[in-house]
């Protein structure tokens, strides 16, 4: 069950931690982005629902138990609180990193023309869909100059017909008076490599859009491991 109450004091006999914690603040402070290895990274994220006590225990606890510094932070809340000295408080502190990511990733192509701004979006992606533990459908559909007019979830699950009808993806871009759709969908396995099914469904989809006149840019899988452009396979 998840633990409703963080470590909030040195235990007896310990020196208080406050040295070590503006140490750390100097390195991160002072040496930037690689200052500081992926535990004491989520040692200083940590202090905000830890206010006392030390937090490299159950920073390198949560690496053990999780495998990556992305795969904590997008970790489910109760599945952090089942690590021994987190709490609520603990757990929320790593889920509004998590959430600042997102939004950073997504400001950075919000107002961009999607084409000319593709490694942002590929970032915003591996963001928001890499550790996801199931498979997410996503269109997102452009105007005429590229720019983003809507990122449609079109659903969680394996990724064909049953799922995603071609005649439907190309009637809403009508509707929105998209001119282009770029396809995108996460493979929880985490290899990103796409299957028979990926490659068919995003072939059809693209051959009703030519009939329309509505481009498919591209169909973007995304994994743990990286990404895969069918466009740039030639499978498009």
């Amino acid at each position: 069950m998840p633990q409703t109450e963080d470590i909030s004091s040195p235990r007896p006999g310990k020196p208080d931690h406050l040295g070590h914690r503006a140490r750390l603040r100097e390195r991160l402070l002072g040496g930037g982005a690689e200052a500081l290895a992926d535990y004491e990274v989520l040692e200083f994220l940590l202090f905000a629902g830890m206010r006392q006590g030390d937090t490299k225990p159950v920073a390198k606890a949560l690496l053990a138990r999780f495998g990556s510094l992305a795969a904590v932070l997008n970790a489910d809340p109760a599945a952090l609180q089942q690590t021994k000295g987190m709490g609520m408080s603990s757990a929320a502190a790593l889920k509004s990193v998590a959430v600042a990511a997102r939004r950073m990733a997504r400001s950075e192509v919000k107002e961009q023309p999607i084409l000319g701004s593709w490694q942002a979006l590929l970032d915003y992606l591996q963001i928001d869909m890499a550790h996801l533990t199931f498979e997410r459908v996503r269109v997102l559909y452009l105007d005429t100059r590229n720019r983003l007019i809507d990122d449609h979830h079109v659903g969680d699950g394996s990724i064909d017909e049953a799922s995603i009808h071609p005649r439907e993806v190309i009637r809403r871009a009508m509707d929105l008076g998209a001119s282009a759709l770029i396809l995108v969908h996460n493979h929880p396995s985490g290899s990103p490599e796409p299957s028979k099914a990926d490659i068919q469904i995003t072939q059809r989809i693209a051959e009703a859009g030519r009939i329309l006149g509505v481009t498919v840019h591209d169909h973007v899988i995304i994994g743990r491991e990286g990404h895969v452009s069918l466009r740039a396979k030639g499978l498009i």
